[in-house]
């Protein structure tokens, strides 16, 4: 089912591989020593102009993304670029005139929101380019890479669109188009050879507006550090876990706010890993400085969770009305459920659309990047392998003995509750299990997958007791035939219920050992 307000995207989407060095060669390159390339081509000279945008105090660019729109070219239009974790810049590419001339495409504000917090964006350059392109070239003529000698002049523009200055120089760009990184590696040296240097800045927005950062307070972190690559501690699991999910939910920002597939479901997750985490390592960290960071996302995760329970339970009534014998109305069943759901999916992604639009989630996403920079770990963090056992040990006996406790209460209400608070303890005990597998291997594995079982089981059967208490609102006022079948509907909804609190039980059992 998908939902109402989901565009296709005229977007076009680019991996650029290159780099900048100041200057210009004073002869120009040959093929010789340069390994697969065939010839050389001079191309034409091209006039590029390009109006910068970003918010006053230049946070797009702090963060190593640039908005631009630009004539002249092959590829004129608007583009956004944003850096990857490999050095390469990944180019969201939109028409000229999508939007407007004047005003960055809502697409692109959309993806560039993450970076921007809040900040209105504006024209703070403007840029025209002399470029003398040269193409390296394969035995069969194709375009392995291209350097190209730009002349630039940029005229700095302020916040009320006053001009505030130009700058001119001289550099060499060498993007590749279908070679590997060798090739840029042989391109330098020959280019350090002839007595370049590589650009102080990524970008040729940086370039020309490095006094004006360099006058800034430095409130915007570029990138989250990696995460260890050979975890030694527990902390540093925990460390690698906080910057894989708070990396992982920023990533997913434009695609939540553009409704794209799957993106609120895929949010929501790396919202409730973060918390897992946070609380199954609770001993690791200095008391009381997550307790906040905790309550923020709580509470984010509630917004995302209104629009995707609606898209689950939609989905899971729908199939089941589809399956009704034709007396029981089964297509006018399924029309209303679908418009039902699309409507209440909307107004939740809608709202939480208005949530991540706000100062507080922008406040909240610069909480993570400190913590999961530099995490608040106490001494004990510090241990290997005896440490994580014990997280491990925590989770798996808080989450035995929530499941066996809720097992034993008498089918109601009360047991429905307590076996969906057993549900989040297993989870939290998969998350840890998964979290500490670099340090435990096979140990941690085999936890995570006994805990996922009692997850998966136990969560069939909240979803069935979602679906009864809704199918019961729905069934208020709806017409009387279709009210019937919502009332069979009803009855199937934990079908398979002692199914699956025996899967449940024998899991537990399992975790236990």
């Amino acid at each position: 089912m998908r939902p109402v307000g989901q565009t296709d995207s005229m977007a076009k989407r680019h991996l650029e591989i290159e780099r900048s060095y100041g200057g210009a060669l004073r002869k120009p390159i040959t093929a010789d020593g340069l390994s697969g390339v065939a010839s050389v081509r001079a191309g034409a000279t091209v006039r590029l102009d390009a109006v910068y945008f970003d918010t006053p105090d230049l946070r797009l660019l702090r963060r190593g993304v640039t908005l631009r729109r630009r004539s002249g070219g092959h590829d004129a239009g608007w583009h956004l670029k944003t850096p990857e974790p490999d050095g390469s810049r990944a180019e969201t590419r939109l028409p000229a005139d999508a939007d407007g001339r004047d005003r960055p495409p809502a697409e692109l504000t959309a993806r560039a929101a993450v970076h921007a917090r809040g900040g209105r964006l504006g024209a703070v350059a403007h840029l025209r380019t002399r470029r003398e392109p040269t193409m390296l070239l394969d035995e069969h003529g194709g375009t392995l890479a291209e350097i190209d000698q730009d002349t630039v002049s940029a005229e700095l523009i302020g916040p009320v669109g006053a001009t505030l200055g130009r700058v001119d120089w001289i550099e060499t760009e060498v993007e590749l188009a279908d070679a590997g990184p060798e090739l840029l590696d042989a391109v330098e040296e020959r280019l350090l050879a002839g007595g370049l240097r590589p650009s102080a800045s990524a970008t040729k927005l940086g370039r020309a507006l490095h006094d004006r950062l360099e006058e800034l307070p430095d409130g915007s972190r570029t990138a989250l550090p990696t995460a260890p690559n050979a975890p030694h501690s527990v902390g540093d699991c925990l460390t690698a876990c906080l910057r894989t999910h708070v990396a992982a939910l920023e990533s997913l920002d434009a695609a939540v706010r553009l409704n794209e597939p799957d993106a609120v479901h895929q949010m929501r997750v790396h919202v409730r890993r973060l918390r897992s985490a946070l609380a199954a390592h609770r001993r690791l960290l200095r008391k009381g400085a997550v307790d906040h960071v905790d309550d923020e996302l709580r509470r984010l995760g509630r917004i995302l969770g209104r629009a995707r329970d609606a898209e689950v339970l939609g989905e899971q009534l729908t199939a089941d009305a589809a399956d009704l014998p034709p007396d029981l109305q089964p297509q006018a069943t399924c029309r209303l459920l679908e418009a039902v759901f699309r409507d209440r999916y909307q107004t939740a992604w809608r709202a939480a659309v208005q949530a991540m639009s706000r100062p507080r989630y922008f406040a909240l996403l610069g909480v993570l990047e400190d913590l999961a920079a530099e995490p608040p770990l106490r001494l004990r963090a510090r241990h290997g392998r005896k440490e994580a056992r014990k997280v491990l040990t925590r989770q798996r006996k808080r989450t035995g003995r929530r499941l066996s406790a809720a097992l034993a209460m008498p089918p109601g209400q009360d047991r429905d509750a307590a076996l969906h608070r057993a549900r989040k303890a297993a989870k939290r005990a998969r998350y840890a299990a998964e979290c500490t597998e670099p340090l435990l291997g096979k140990q941690a594995r085999r936890l995570a997958k006994r805990a996922k079982r009692i997850q998966k089981a136990l969560g069939a059967h909240q979803d069935g007791v979602v679906g009864e208490r809704t199918i019961r609102e729905l069934s208020i006022q709806a017409p009387p035939g279709i009210a019937f079948a919502l009332g069979v509907l009803h009855t199937r909804q934990r079908r398979d219920e002692d199914r699956r609190l025996s899967e449940a039980a024998k899991a537990g059992r399992q975790l236990a050992r």
